[in-house]
């Protein structure tokens, strides 16, 4: 289960044994030790220890001591979240039952118990694909050669959760990491041909940006759509990458 809690970002723990002490006696301790041996530094060379440079840098000396300690702490996890300049540190079994509740509710995804990783039989099957669509006229050689896997850097897709401290009971937002998977270039070649075409049929019902949002929003006013029962919506997506299926994905992209 270790490997739901590998995100980005993740500080890889340390196996010490851990100490009896409190944390905090174990950082006042050491924040003490250190703190009075530097002081007496200074005052050796007749410098202050209280002025405002002094005091700010003996706060900053404390935290770099209570991040140390975080780092050591196997039972602990540090990760960034799904919103910027935000982190989640919390306790590690906490994160691993969330990640299982997850797995167990979808049923979308599969530990792997044993030491086979199904990697060779996707890369097989993608291949093997390829090969027919060339041999059947759907491919050149040319576009299979550019969608094939890379194999210098091809891994396993595997699933890692974002933490969402904005939400009640601190969620976990899924992120399946496929960058480097036996078909990531294969999406990217459909997406390039799928996009035009939907932005061509969908065009006035997307928005770019949020200057773009304004633009339509103005011409919806100008147009005199705009009414005084008009609502405004926001919709929450759960399970992105499981809420469409995959018969209803076939059937619009034969419609394309």
């Amino acid at each position: 289960m270790r490997m739901f809690i590998n995100g980005l970002k993740y500080i890889i723990p340390c196996h010490n044994r851990q100490s009896r002490k409190s944390i905090e006696q174990f950082v006042i301790e050491q924040y003490q030790s250190i703190s009075t041996t530097v002081k007496n530094c200074l005052k050796d060379h007749r410098l202050s220890t209280i002025d405002e440079r002094a005091k700010q840098a003996f706060s900053q000396l404390k935290g770099i001591f209570i991040q140390r300690l975080l780092r050591h702490r196997s039972d602990i996890v540090i990760h960034r979240t799904d919103k910027s300049k935000v982190f989640y540190i919390g306790k590690v079994t906490g994160f691993e039952r969330k990640a299982e509740e997850y797995i167990l509710k979808t049923e979308a995804y599969k530990e792997i118990s044993n030491s086979r990783c199904p990697l060779s039989d996707i890369l097989y099957a993608v291949q093997t694909l390829l090969t027919h669509l060339v041999i059947q006229k759907g491919l050149t050689d040319q576009q299979r050669t550019k969608i094939s896997p890379k194999l210098h850097n091809l891994e396993l897709g595997h699933y890692h959760g974002l933490p969402k401290p904005h939400k009640p009971g601190t969620p976990l937002r899924p992120i399946i990491a496929c960058i480097h998977g036996s078909t990531s270039s294969i999406s990217k070649f459909v997406n390039d041909l799928l996009a035009p075409i939907f932005l061509n049929v969908a065009r006035e019902a997307t928005f770019i940006n949020g200057i773009d949002a304004i633009r339509k929003l103005e011409k919806y006013v100008l147009d005199e759509y705009f009414q005084s029962t008009t609502k405004f919506v926001t919709v929450d997506v759960t399970d992105l990458y499981r809420m469409i299926p995959r018969e209803g994905a076939s059937q619009t992209l034969m419609r394309f």
